[in-house]
């Protein structure tokens, strides 16, 4: 894979690692479902329905006129809503919980697959190193979770892969011997110091960096067409703009959502996806986390090695582009962050911020005992 727009020095080789852990067998795994490349039982994605996508839900009723479209996508702002989410239902969680079992409770069964391989570990931001709050300028990260990423840091490869613009990750993360991905992936940057001989320093990709004066005048517009709609934040990711609605009325959602429709009706260049309580407007390329991933990988020497374990852990549906790519590579695990069922190509889940914190601490205190083994 290669970009025009990125630039990646020469990747020093891989350095592999002797792993010994043995695979331990686990009572949530049946023998008759198929079987991961890691000789991990996984069960069928489509073993246990669930609810359609917001995109196909809204590309459906698209052929029934605008109205149609319009319900759709405030039936959707509804199922974003973790206070209007309706599976909450304790036996379709043990069901939801069983497909995709808890990453810590697979811990040694996750690390047996490492055996020999280098693991990279990419992670989101909001939701998963930080909580979702109401004002998206407060999601801070707390210091024992900085503390836990940045002794990850010291072992593996490791990225922050998010929706906000890199400058403003950055500034909530503060660890310079990351790589960063903002925009969802569409501004990259590589560490300015590094603990590992894998990987470069010169690593920088901007694939939609002729957008970047539209992204700017349709954010100016943005802010003057949702100025009176109380709640209504608008962020400017630089790569992508993010309009909040966690803090808009109910009644309200689908004023906000024609008003966000109407600009765009002017700028076929941009499309219109969403998140939790959030619209994102980005460039219509095809480039996403997932495509961020892969430019990674191969900038860290990895494109097509067989000696390398990706681990992705996120919490939005921005994030199902990179469980996806790690499913199409038959290599490496997502990891969805979640407490209630929701469809995903995730092979595990952890349910919250804490249990992120709580995985990457034993993801180091693993790795370190290897090195004392060794």
């Amino acid at each position: 894979m290669t970009n025009p727009n990125a630039v990646v020095s020469d990747t020093q080789s891989a350095i592999a690692m002797a792993i010994t852990t043995a695979v331990n067998t686990s009572s949530l795994y049946s023998t008759t479902v198929p079987t991961s490349p890691y000789n991990i039982t996984l069960f069928s994605r489509n073993k246990f329905p669930m609810t359609k996508s917001i995109e196909t839900a809204v590309t459906a009723a698209g052929a029934h006129g605008g109205m149609g479209k319009n319900i759709a996508w405030v039936e959707a702002m509804r199922a974003s809503s973790p206070t209007r989410n309706s599976s909450n239902d304790s036996e379709d969680k043990k069901v939801w919980i069983t497909k995709h079992p808890s990453a810590l409770g697979m811990f040694d069964e996750i690390m047996s697959a490492a055996k020999m391989k280098q693991v990279v570990i990419f992670l989101d931001y909001d939701g998963t190193l930080s909580p979702i709050v109401e004002n998206p300028d407060q999601a801070y990260m707390d210091p024992e979770m900085r503390i836990a990423v940045k002794n990850v840091a010291k072992h593996f490869p490791t990225a922050i892969v998010s929706g906000r613009c890199r400058a403003k990750v950055y500034n909530f993360v503060r660890l310079s011997e990351l790589y960063y991905a903002g925009s969802h992936g569409m501004d990259i940057k590589g560490p300015s110091s590094r603990n590992h001989q894998q990987g470069n320093q010169n690593v920088l990709c901007q694939p939609a960096k002729e957008f970047l004066p539209m992204m700017a005048e349709v954010y100016k517009i943005l802010l003057k067409k949702t100025k009176d709609i109380v709640g209504a934040n608008v962020e400017n990711n630089k790569f992508c703009l993010s309009v909040h609605y966690r803090c808009v009325e109910e009644q309200s959602w689908s004023d906000l959502y024609d008003r966000v429709k109407s600009v765009l009706k002017d700028y076929p260049e941009l499309k219109l996806t969403q998140g939790r309580m959030v619209f994102e407007i980005r460039p219509t390329i095809k480039w996403d986390k997932g495509n961020a991933i892969e430019f990674l990988l191969e900038s860290l020497g990895y494109a097509n090695s067989k000696d390398v374990l990706p681990i992705y852990i996120g919490d939005d549906r921005t994030d199902e582009d990179a469980f996806k790519v790690l499913r199409k590579r038959g290599q490496g695990f997502g990891i969805l962050v979640s407490k209630l069922p929701k469809e995903t190509d995730a092979f595990y889940s952890l349910q919250e911020p804490f249990e992120v914190m709580y995985f990457l601490q034993r993801l180091v205190a693993w790795k370190r005992s290897m090195l004392r083994n060794h």
